[in-house]
């Protein structure tokens, strides 16, 4: 092989040397995937192909002019960029360019301000490519340091000034000649996260909306082997009566159940909205590329042999979702059982679960096949129905988020169950939950990560504690069992939410009574002495009492335990019930037979025959009732306190924070802060730590002393000392030269070092820690505790996903087990804890701010009804790493 020669090597680092992060798959407007990256050299001859597919108006509004053709020149300028004062990105489906967009800094000013320009594809306009693109050049220039964008449009160009004016910018025009100047500073402020955040949920809902909404499904690798999945796609898919053609895909038989096959994708006269792979995985190749060419709009793979198989099947998996977002494709899978609609107008199952419980309002997703199975089993025999079923095997692309964005706005869902074994972006999820659980509850359970094979773990593992809280912030309603899903699930799907935590237990069983309310009670509901009619009591005297509680002005629920008495039918008992909570609006809830769902004598029909709203749950046992209605309860208060916003605390100076940052930062290495250098970052936010000197021998000590005032602290400094408290944890009430002398002597032969600190004593107080810790998964987590060892030992921390609202922070505060003690327990003198509260603010802006900081303790923050003091903190930064969900959007 010859070498490379010097314009080749030229041309091979031009094309690797832009950032990694700028490479994302995007989402245009109608679902479909778009590959997004900076352009490069090689991309000249894909370039000029593009600019001649334009149509003469399209060159016209772009260049202001004819431009027929593209000179060398230009092509030359525009594929050859520094990635810095000049950038440009291209759109990619398939291997044409689709569409192009670029800035470029101009040269007045102060040097912040670039020209912007994009065009796209006749035949993708429309998409919403270009506001997607004006938001990843926005993202690449503020990296580079540009502030400020300009544009030139035509006036006439009313597409590109919409697209301006809508992408949620301030913009300023002038007027000239035909020409309008647009100018906006790029900054993210809260009216661009909201235009953003729109786009990315619209986008989503309408790509999950392709996949369970088709109008044709092709299944290929449709055998005509009944124990082969493709065989029992196909099967499943005509037995649930979809209501489009449905295309066998099999290259040796000409019908697979009697149905016409073809022997590609690409051989199907029609258009096909979804196909359904079931071929092996070494054979996925060419069907992406028949996909590709026939516009399939998503692909659901039940194929295994991918991640699950081991480091091969996972570099598989990884080129999987590459080619198929290559080819513009949503992708369900691999290794799923599938996915189903159950709406009439679809009846689509197309999953490997020969049957389908009857047309509900829950949605549900899942990854584990074989759970899948269980779950539409257990569904069924509790008269449960579902809108949507995915269940998305290793999730490779398609997840749960996917699906909560999908469901926000699906009028034919009211409840979401969610069986997550991981998280793909769990701030995202925080971010998107919080906002559908304001309308629909979200019931969850999260598998131990002990339960996931190795080769199927997408993420770093993550302390259930830290989940606990992700779910409590944003109103999911988290469970342990499959079985308290769906507890949970037929009451939110059939009674309304209680009002209040207030229970009245009615029944004809003493035991069972007793049992409720003592279960109610541990739960933390309010629950009086059982009403016990007695097991003589009739239908009418039974359903009389039941009357009576539901309407009780300081009852706001009702929990109905029943037993049948001897050799008495239950149907006039059932009939009773029914017309006693008839058009009730609190929830009811019974153990009616120890029924698990919806018993049939019980149940509120539909038009279809399905139950509906009104009808009454019955479960098992009444501790099982109680679990579900205590959660219920629960998500009520959550769902019922108004929104509240991130605040940022007055007197903070960001600009100066970052250029502090950078200037630490220009090794470009992770390195700790020292005390001085920390006070300083955190004197940016308003933080101030405890007066302090920095000493070296016994004469600096006592100067610092009697400068600062007595009493003093004399401690240790520096990141290895502080996880030692006989020498920063303990301070010392020194009010004497010679006491500060002898301490100085003492921690500098201890430590054997010289520099030590003098500080200023803080009033006395309880010992609190306030930190931020980057996680790999959530982006920043703050934490708050209370200070000792036995909190560390016990766990006692409360987290939260950054930024806080104003709710959250007094909320982070009171959530540890140990909180009661700043309220003062006790008859204590209760602490200032408006002033943790402000502290927990200006730490999350500071964290929201500056992207580099790594690590923040602030410990011990003493406590008192005077404030709160800082005494120690210990501060990371290091380079910038890819942060989940923050930044222009984009497919993990």
């Amino acid at each position: 092989m010859t070498e490379p020669t010097a314009k080749e090597r030229e041309r091979e680092r031009a094309e690797t040397s832009f950032p990694k992060h700028w490479v994302a798959d995007v989402l245009a407007s109608d679902g479909g995937v778009v590959h997004l990256r900076p352009i490069v050299p090689s991309d000249a001859d894909a370039l000029v192909a593009f600019h001649g597919r334009l149509s003469e108006r399209t060159r016209y509004l772009r260049y202001f002019g004819p431009y027929p053709t593209m000179p060398q020149r230009d092509v030359l300028n525009f594929t050859t960029v520094d990635h810095h004062s000049r950038v440009a990105f291209v759109a990619i489906l398939g291997d044409d360019i689709i569409a192009v967009g670029r800035y470029e800094r101009l040269p007045e000013g102060d040097g912040n301000s670039a020209e912007v320009a994009f065009v796209v594809a006749d035949s993708h306009q429309g998409r919403g490519l270009g506001p997607i693109l004006l938001e990843h050049l926005a993202g690449a220039a503020a990296e580079n340091g540009v502030t400020m964008f300009v544009a030139e449009v035509l006036a006439e160009n009313r597409n590109m000034v919409t697209v301006f004016r809508e992408a949620g910018y301030q913009v300023s025009r002038s007027y000239e000649g035909g020409v309008l100047r647009l100018e906006f500073a790029i900054d993210p402020s809260e009216a661009l996260l909201s235009v953003r955040n729109s786009r990315e949920r619209a986008a989503e809902a309408r790509s999950v909306r392709n996949v369970l909404s088709p109008t044709s499904v092709a299944v290929i690798g449709a055998s005509t082997d009944s124990s082969k999945v493709g065989n029992a796609v196909l099967a499943n898919l005509l037995a649930g009566g979809f209501t489009g053609p449905v295309y066998p895909v099999n290259a040796d038989h000409r019908s697979v159940r009697g149905v016409r096959a073809y022997p590609t994708v690409h051989d199907i006269p029609d258009s096909v909205d979804l196909a359904i792979a079931a071929v092996p995985a070494d054979s996925i190749d060419e069907v992406l590329d028949d996909c590709l060419d026939k516009g399939v709009k998503a692909l659901v793979v039940v194929s295994a042999g991918f991640g699950e198989s081991g480091p091969e099947g996972q570099e598989n998996e990884r080129r999987l979702v590459r080619s198929a977002r290559a080819h513009g494709m949503r992708l369900v899978g691999p290794n799923a059982l599938g996915v189903a609609n159950t709406d009439p107008e679809f009846a689509l199952n197309a999953t490997l679960a020969p049957s389908l419980p009857m047309p509900g309002h829950v949605g549900f997703f899942c990854q584990s096949g074989a759970l899948g199975i269980a779950i539409l089993d257990q569904a069924t025999k509790r008269s449960l129905g579902f809108s949507t079923f995915v269940s998305a095997g290793n999730r490779a692309d398609v997840s749960g988020n996917d699906l909560l964005q999908y469901w926000d706005s699906d009028p034919a869902t009211e409840v979401v169950l969610l069986y997550l074994e991981s998280f793909g972006n769990p701030r995202k999820f925080t971010r998107i939950a919080r906002r559908v659980a304001r309308s629909k509850p979200i019931v969850a359970v999260k598998s131990g990560r002990g339960a996931i094979p190795p080769a199927l773990a997408t993420g770093p593992d993550i302390d259930d504690s830290i989940v606990k809280a992700l779910f409590e912030q944003a109103g999911v309603i988290q469970v342990d069992t499959i079985a308290q899903l769906f507890d949970c699930a037929i009451l939110f799907g059939f009674q309304p939410l209680p009002a209040g935590p207030r229970v009245a237990v009615v029944g004809n069983s003493t035991a069972l009574g007793v049992l409720a309310v003592d279960a109610a009670r541990a739960e933390g509901l309010h629950a009086g002495a059982p009403i016990d009619v007695g097991p003589q009591a009739g239908p009418q005297e039974f359903a009389a009492a039941v009357s009576g509680a539901l309407q009780a002005g300081d009852v706001d629920s009702v929990i109905v335990v029943f037993v049948p008495p001897v050799a008495v039918t239950v149907e006039p008992f059932a009939e009773a019930l029914g017309n006693a909570v008839r058009g009730a609006d609190k929830p009811v809830l019974t153990t009616f037979l120890a029924t698990e769902g919806i018993p049939d004598v019980l149940a509120v029909r539909g038009e279809q025959g399905q139950p509906v709203r009104g009808s009454v749950p019955s479960y098992s046992s009444p501790e099982r009732a109680v679990t579900a209605l205590a959660k219920a309860w629960r998500y009520s208060a959550w769902r019922s306190r108004p929104a509240s916003t991130p605040i940022r605390p007055n007197g903070i100076d960001s600009e100066r924070a970052s250029a502090l940052v950078r200037g630490w930062m220009s090794g470009g290495k992770n390195r700790w802060l020292s005390d001085f250098e920390s006070a300083e970052l955190l004197s940016c936010y308003g933080i101030s730590v405890v007066d302090f000197r920095s000493v070296t021998d016994e004469a600096e000590a006592v100067a610092a002393a009697e400068e600062l005032g007595y009493p003093v602290a004399v401690k240790a400094t520096g990141p290895q000392w502080k996880h030692r408290p006989d020498l920063s944890g303990v301070r010392l009430d020194l009010a004497g030269a010679d006491a500060v002398r002898i301490a100085y002597h003492t921690l500098a032969h201890e430590t054997g070092e010289p520099l030590l600190q003098v500080q200023r004593m803080a009033p006395k107080g309880i010992g609190c820690v306030v930190q931020v810790q980057d996680d790999p998964s959530f982006g920043s987590l703050i934490s708050f505790g209370l200070a000792g060892v036995i909190s560390d030992l016990l766990g006692d921390r409360a987290y939260r996903v950054l930024p806080l609202t104003e709710d959250e922070a007094v909320q982070l505060i009171d959530a540890p087990k140990a909180a009661p003690l700043l309220s003062g327990y006790r008859n204590a003198v209760p602490v200032n804890k408006s002033a943790l509260v402000d502290l927990v603010q200006r730490v999350s802006a500071m964290a929201d701010d500056i992207p580099e900081l790594r690590e923040l303790v602030c410990e011990p923050v003493l406590a008192s009804a005077s404030g709160a003091e800082i005494i120690d903190t210990r501060l990371r930064v290091g380079p910038e790493p890819t942060r989940a969900d923050l930044g222009p959007r984009r497919l993990r």
